[in-house]
């Protein structure tokens, strides 16, 4: 039987530990992470990757218990879908801002990051998105971050892939009218003019479409060289079908959002030797940490990293150095930080023009065999 004369004691024990508990508690500050990207419809793939590598950025950061103005950070992640959709965009930005999120990744599409620009801007919110429409970064938000090259850069090297690596001299173009899509298809037009590459049609099509046999048909009676698409894997893939069942022999070009192994699996063997892409960003294989981190990232996922996984991730990590840099979590603090300084991360070192612009954005050409991706220069 226990002296009542200890039990005092036990009690003032269990306060004193409780409090010393509460004390360590005390000392950790959380920080929320913000995401938006399609999780659902044809491109989840993609805003699932993104997802996956802010998440492992995250745990990296926990792991290391970054002390910033005497506290413990401890980053937290919310992931909104936004569907690829501005009006869905839009509902999601004004939700991470309510909550008094001010660091944000995403958006994947530049349809949704032209519009939910101006509602993270206003709430002082920090923004890294890969909407590569050269609009994204010409609202003249503060604080806007593009982790990739833009549209101007992409179009353009495919024109000059057209061009110097297929040697085509005609070329049809098709776009999806969204911002992304048109955008990136006048950059390629752009270049095509520059270099003498023919234009000989331009059609249309939409984000929800998957019969292009009319475009595809009109196309063919022109016989290009090759087909600029301006648009997603989830029309990419079964439009390379469709050109093979049609007898469209033109090679099929696109930007980052084809460059995937979405497209291989929606096309099938129809896209080997037929499709070419050029994505904003290095090989893995090719670059120092990149190995690393696509198995860090299989092991966590159970697949390999897709287009961006490794951008979003290394972007994060440069928001917590800058934290530490400032020695505060305040946002503006932290933007001011990231303009004037860089970080060494997995895909390239990462440094912005006053506008957001990524400077020296790398860019690979690949091509498709096997069903997937491999770069070619």
């Amino acid at each position: 039987m226990m002296s009542s004369k200890l039990l005092p004691l036990s009690i003032a024990a269990l306060t004193l530990v409780l409090g010393a508990s509460s004390a360590v508690h005390a000392q950790d500050q959380v920080v929320k992470i913000g995401h938006t990207g399609p999780l659902s419809g044809s491109n989840a793939f993609a805003g699932k990757d993104n997802e996956n590598g802010v998440r492992m950025a995250i745990d990296d950061l926990n792991a290391k218990k970054i002390v910033v103005a005497g506290k413990t950070l401890k980053f937290e992640l919310q992931s909104e879908d936004d569907q690829c959709d501005p009006k869905a965009g839009v509902s999601v930005a004004q939700k991470l801002t309510d909550a008094g999120i001010k660091y944000v990744m995403g958006p994947y599409c530049s349809g949704v990051a032209i519009p939910a620009s101006k509602i993270y801007s206003e709430s002082g919110a920090i923004l890294s998105t890969v909407g590569s429409n050269p609009k994204v970064t010409m609202g003249g938000y503060k604080n806007l971050f593009r982790i990739i090259a833009g549209d101007n850069l992409i179009g353009s090297s495919m024109a000059q892939y057209a061009v110097k690596g297929l040697k085509a001299k005609t070329a049809g173009v098709i776009d999806d009218r969204t911002a992304f899509g048109q955008g990136l298809a006048e950059e390629f037009i752009k270049e095509a003019k520059v270099l003498g590459l023919t234009i000989v049609a331009q059609e249309f099509t939409t984000n929800n479409a998957t019969d292009f046999s009319a475009i595809l048909t009109t196309l063919k009676s022109k016989a290009p060289d090759v087909i600029f698409y301006g648009g997603y894997a989830g029309q990419a893939g079964p439009m390379v079908r469709q050109m093979k069942s049609l007898n469209v022999t033109a090679k099929l070009l696109g930007g980052d959002s084809i460059c995937v192994v979405e497209t291989g699996k929606l096309a099938g063997d129809a896209a080997n030797g037929t499709v070419f892409c050029a994505q904003g960003g290095a090989i893995l294989d090719k670059v120092a940490a990149g190995p690393a981190f696509r198995d860090a990232y299989k092991k966590r996922f159970n697949q390999d990293p897709d287009a961006y996984a490794a951008s979003f991730y290394d972007q994060t990590m440069f928001l917590a150095q800058a934290m530490q840099k400032t020695n505060s979590i305040d946002a503006q603090k932290v933007g001011a930080e990231l303009y004037k300084s860089s970080y060494k991360g997995i895909v390239t070192t990462y440094a912005y023009d006053d506008k957001g612009n990524l400077e020296k954005a790398p860019i690979t050409v690949y091509g498709f065999k096997a069903g997937a991706p491999y770069p070619i220069q």
